[in-house]
């Protein structure tokens, strides 16, 4: 069996000034046999591919991964995404007649400023190219806005169960496994989709939340139960991306069995709607000044960091929190990988030892919180790539460009020239410190540090601020996403 493997990933939020460009992209890029010495045995859909295709002595013909997943960012450019369909679409060309089955890796909730659903533009561009009988399976991020129109050139589609995204590995393995099955002709997969026109903040997407795990829980079982079913998934849908599709939808793959996967596929979208308001849990949320007053009291007295989550950041680059952990006196503090290119280059410049000046973050849109004005002492500074030793994506390689480690009046900042979110231990282990050691750790993420911070902190406490990620979606100036009715923005119907 030959295997084409393809991937680009964007999770773009449509409200951010900035484009993601070609250059940016670039910097990830991995082509031809590169892609699998990269990713062999590592925590990702394309480790997952590669397991399968190992495993069953498949012929890998790897043609281009590109894609930035770990930091929010906005659209792609339209240059930089035909780019990237032209190279696979030309990849696949090279092997037309000779391609037994595509393996596509996509996130679902990429958009450019002339496409609101790039996503599924690029799976009809591969089918066009394969024909309609080579199986096309493609597995998408668990945050991926999707319809009938994004999904129906695959064979069968895939996304993540969980948030944190611990199972990419586990996906991708999925998506390879039901491509052999298919090919040899032991199931004939049929795809269904329904959409209970439900939307919640990323921040309320973490799969351990009760009931959104309810609902991950029976997608997983009603396979391993249910004679026909071949895979559920749940993708909760990602709120920051101003797209007609935008939200929760539930795809059902089963055994030929079309009105099977159409009832699996609406009987869940329909409990997820049902369930909707229990989804929406306000009551997780502080304001600034209360969370950060309240994160340094239980500092006070806490055997484990407190972790303060500035979770409406999207670029990582937000100050708000650190704004008012220098007005609140704040020390024995870690805000680790503040995105800001500049105060990185300038105290690589500067050298370690230096004291320098310096307007830290702020500097990605006028929702950021805006520069802050600081005297830091450089710790460290210099280039910096490692291979991520958490749970998700374990193995895969981030690459820093520029970094440096700060100290701001008691507080240990670090910046960075590629954009990353710190979800793990990595942030302080590879630059020899312990996040164990600090009071006080300022995380930017929304769902995916839990794999590692739960149980490493004493208590997380989460702080809403005006950036292009918040609580409340009212706040947010949609164009295109469905218009709420009966309960502000969580109900879409």
């Amino acid at each position: 069996m030959k295997v084409g493997i393809a991937g680009f990933m964007l999770e773009s939020v449509t409200f951010l000034p900035n484009l993601t460009t070609l250059e940016d992209f670039e910097r990830t890029e991995c082509r031809g046999d590169a892609i699998v010495q990269r990713c062999r045995g590592t925590n990702t859909v394309l480790g997952g591919f590669i397991d399968v295709c190992d495993r069953e002595r498949m012929e890998m013909v790897p043609i281009v991964w590109a894609g930035i997943t770990a930091a929010g960012r906005g659209p792609a450019a339209d240059d930089a995404f035909d780019y990237y369909c032209q190279v696979i679409v030309e990849g696949l060309r090279a092997h037309r007649g000779s391609l037994d089955g595509v393996l596509l890796d996509l996130h679902g909730a990429c958009t450019t400023p002339m496409r609101l659903d790039p996503d599924g533009d690029l799976v009809r561009l591969v089918r066009s190219e394969v024909g309609p009988d080579v199986p096309v399976m493609l597995a998408l991020d668990y945050h991926g806005n999707l319809d009938a129109s994004t999904i129906s050139d695959a064979t069968a589609t895939f996304g993540y169960h969980y948030s944190p995204h611990i199972d990419m590995g586990d996906t991708g393995r999925r998506a390879a496994e039901c491509l052999v099955r298919t090919l040899r002709g032991e199931i004939n997969p049929v795809t269904a989709i329904a959409r209970p026109g439900v939307m919640v903040p990323s921040i309320f997407s973490a799969t351990n939340l009760h009931p959104l795990s309810n609902f991950v829980d029976r997608s997983i079982e009603l396979p391993q139960t249910t004679p026909g079913l071949l895979d559920v998934s749940v993708f909760a849908g990602f709120s920051y991306a101003d797209v007609p599709n935008c939200g929760f939808s539930v795809v059902v793959v089963a055994d030929g069995d079309q009105s099977l996967a159409e009832r699996t596929a609406i009987d869940m979208s329909d409990s997820i709607r049902r369930a909707r308001r229990e989804l929406h849990i306000p009551g997780l949320v502080r304001n600034l000044k209360d969370g950060v007053a309240y994160g340094l009291e239980r500092a006070r007295s806490a055997k484990a960091p407190i972790v303060l989550l500035e979770h409406a950041d999207r670029m990582n680059d937000s100050t708000y929190v650190l704004h008012e952990l220098l007005r609140q006196e704040a020390n024995n503090a870690a805000v680790p990988f503040l995105w800001d290119p500049e105060s990185a280059a300038a105290a690589c410049r500067a050298g370690e030892g230096e004291t320098i000046y310096l307007k830290l973050g702020g500097h990605s849109s006028a929702r950021s919180g805006g520069p802050v004005e600081v005297a830091a002492k450089v710790l460290q500074a210099g280039e910096k790539s490692y291979h991520v030793t958490g749970p998700m994506g374990r193995g895969a390689k981030v690459d820093l460009g520029l970094a440096a480690v700060l100290d701001v009046g008691g507080i240990v900042v670090s910046v960075t020239t590629n954009p990353e979110t710190a979800i793990d231990e990595d942030p302080f282990v590879q630059f020899g410190m312990r996040p164990q050691d600090f009071a006080i750790i300022v995380l930017r993420s929304k769902t995916h540090f839990r794999a590692v911070y739960e149980s490493l902190a004493e208590e997380i406490v989460i702080v809403d601020t005006p950036d292009w990620g918040p609580a409340d979606l009212t706040t947010l100036p949609y164009q295109h996403a469905p218009t709420a009715t009966s309960y502000p923005f969580v109900d879409c119907a």
